[in-house]
């Protein structure tokens, strides 16, 4: 028996359009109801019961491009920031200039981080307000910087970013250099990582979550840790030699990117996937740069 279709206003059903970018990010958020097929996101089915309503519900406001809809007109909505664990948020409301990019904030007592960026509205700055605003917006790399500036301002918050990504920040008042890791606050490391970009970053907080921007991320195609082989900006060797010392140096038992899956794991284990990640991306030839191609 086919589950039975929820409807909204006058009755009609959840769609999603032709205008899809294929960020991935309402796969992430209603993995039960929505699919990839032809480089898109399609509904699979209608949410079945009241949690698939939510999370597609989720999915529409998170979809930088408006694309998850109930007919014209209808403006989606669903609670964010998200709860993933303790006091770490998913924001939503993913913005089309980062491609989608998923961004986090992470609540504090000497204040709170913003890790990349989701897009601005007057009403995302409100719902921080009542969180206890931001202090520090974390940026990844170049890619991730859109709204930094405009959250910023309105906070009066810091900006971190790395001096060779720097240029897409120029507003940044904190700015990493090297390769060395740096303690920017108690219990929160940024470890540079060039490869995706030249000044690309994770950043470790209190040794359990790992912020990896577009440096790593888990498949559900592999089931696996893996990178971004058709968009490594930078260069692949350089990826590869961040990925190793990332292993050797850091431990962390979530990995939490800007774009593909979440995930949850033992740092023993965390650690031996890094590891066996280098070595598969050893084996397999470079692959030439194409967005399209990326295996969520």
């Amino acid at each position: 028996m086919s589950a039975p279709e929820s409807r909204g206003p006058a009755g009609r059903a959840w769609e999603i359009r032709g205008n899809c970018i294929n960020c991935d990010v309402a796969r992430q958020l209603a993995p039960e109801t929505v699919v990839e097929a032809d480089a898109r996101s399609v509904l699979a089915r209608q949410p079945a019961d009241a949690a698939e309503e939510l999370a597609l519900a989720r999915a529409a406001v998170a979809c930088p491009v408006r694309a998850i809809r109930r007919g014209p007109g209808h403006v989606p909505t669903a609670p964010f920031s998200m709860r993933l664990d303790r006091e770490v948020y998913l924001c939503g409301h993913n913005s089309a200039r980062t491609f989608g990019a998923n961004a986090y904030l992470v609540r504090r007592p000497e204040g709170n981080l913003l890790v990349d960026t989701p897009r601005w509205t007057s009403a995302v700055a409100a719902s921080y307000e009542e969180l206890g605003g931001i202090a520090h917006i974390l940026l990844t790399h170049r890619d991730h910087t859109a709204h930094a500036q405009r959250f910023a301002k309105h906070f009066g918050a810091r900006v971190w970013i790395h001096e060779a990504d720097q240029d897409a920040a120029p507003h940044a008042d904190r700015v990493l250099r090297g390769r060395e890791p740096v303690d920017v606050l108690p219990g929160v490391t940024a470890r540079p990582v060039p490869g995706h970009t030249r000044g690309s970053v994770v950043y470790v907080v209190d040794e359990r979550y790992c912020f990896t921007g577009d440096t790593l991320y888990w498949s559900r195609t592999a089931q696996d840790l893996e990178v971004f082989e058709t968009v490594v900006w930078y260069s692949r060797p350089e990826l590869m030699g961040s990925l190793l010392r990332l292993a050797e140096e850091a431990r962390f038992t979530w990995v939490l990117p800007g774009h593909g899956d979440r995930c949850h794991r033992p740092a023993e284990e965390l650690h031996e996937r890094l590891v066996r990640l280098v070595a598969r991306m050893r084996e397999r030839p470079p692959q030439p740069l194409d967005i399209g191609a990326v295996e969520w």
